[in-house]
């Protein structure tokens, strides 16, 4: 692939940072129905010895807490971002009007690489735990190359984790003291930061590695298609 080739490619991939604030905007309004009791919740009050009883189904403390913590999260970074781009304080708004109006500055903030950095980190960071207090699965996205341990095409990009994994159970490497060694369910795993070093040892492809983070399609399907595919993987929850 040519440099112009492959910087038009590049150009046409999702922007990271907005691919992470999409699924939280999608995602946050699912955490206050989670809230939400059943409809055939009992109230307070309505047992028949008289003594107050707990609704059928009690507010979840984590969900609860996710909603505080991505409430806070949204506002101080659309207010950081406002700041750094020296744009007017931001009016008051719920959680989705920000991420709107955040999406609506992203071109903007591009411009900025440390700016946009910490706004793809602190969406993935938000995205990730609204997530998790969904419970949907961090599914895996295959890319190629070969293990440099094992000589298996077994290496996954794990989104939520932005960490390559080889899913090889009988993955061994030859370092004496790796956990490989004595505990069966180690998995030999690089961060992001080692991703190039990776790509170099495996002849794999860096902007591949990188594009399988950044994809939104892992992080958008519905909760049972997750599953099934994580099931394929061979991949737990």
């Amino acid at each position: 692939m040519s440099t112009s080739t492959g910087a038009a490619v590049m150009s046409h991939r999702p922007d990271p940072a907005a691919v992470w604030l999409g699924i939280l905007l999608r995602q946050f309004p699912e955490l206050h129905r989670e809230l939400a009791p059943s409809r055939g919740a009992r109230p307070l009050g309505a047992g028949r010895s008289g003594r107050p009883t707990a609704p059928a189904a009690p507010i979840r403390l984590f969900v609860s807490d996710t909603i505080r913590d991505i409430t806070d999260g949204v506002v101080e970074l659309e207010e950081a971002v406002t700041e750094k781009l020296r744009l007017p304080r931001p009016p008051r708004g719920t959680v989705e009007q920000r991420l709107a109006r955040l999406m609506g500055l992203l071109d903007e903030v591009a411009a900025r690489p440390v700016l946009a950095e910490h706004v793809r980190g602190e969406a993935r960071r938000m995205a990730r735990r609204c997530s998790l207090a969904l419970g949907d699965a961090a599914c895996p996205v295959r890319v190629g190359g070969r293990c440099p341990h094992c000589d298996s095409v077994s290496l996954r990009v794990f989104p939520h984790r932005e960490t390559v994994l080889c899913v090889n159970p009988g993955c061994r490497c030859a370092e004496a003291e790796c956990g490989c060694r004595t505990d069966a369910a180690h998995r030999h795993s690089w961060a992001r930061a080692d991703w190039q070093r990776l790509a170099e040892a495996t002849n794999g492809d860096l902007a591949e590695l990188t594009a399988a983070q950044d994809a939104e399609e892992p992080m958008a399907r519905p909760a049972e298609v997750l599953s099934a595919a994580c099931a394929t993987e061979g991949v737990s929850r």
